[in-house]
């Protein structure tokens, strides 16, 4: 499990580390990712993260992907010109199912 910053490291995915962090990673952990809703479909940004998590689970560790719910409704609150639309309930799921196909897809492609 050790391997696992090591691996980040060569593939230039860690810029710092959480004291502790090594000798947490002896064990088995839990670490999830967050991914709102917002479009029906995953995007560029998200592939970090997914990757990621990917990374988490090959080192014995146990993966946690949370699509969000009411997250994904809500204003963009980065400061941009334009806000994301209000989506609806309906909307909202339609996205959701979509996003879970995609990282089930994705997922089962590289064996998980």
């Amino acid at each position: 499990m050790a391997d696992f910053i090591k691996n980040l490291e060569q593939r230039g995915m860690m810029h710092d580390l959480t004291p502790g962090l090594p000798q947490a990673l002896e064990k088995p952990l839990k670490g999830y990712i967050g991914i709102d809703p917002t479009a029906p479909s995953l995007h560029i940004g998200h592939l970090a993260t997914l990757m990621l998590i990917v990374h988490l689970h090959r080192a014995g560790h146990e993966p946690i992907v949370v699509l969000g719910g009411a997250t994904g409704m809500i204003g963009d609150p980065s400061f941009k010109s334009q806000e994301r639309p209000f989506l609806d309930e309906e909307q909202l799921c339609h996205h959701q199912e979509c996003i879970a196909q995609q990282i089930k897809k994705l997922f089962a492609s590289i064996g998980l």
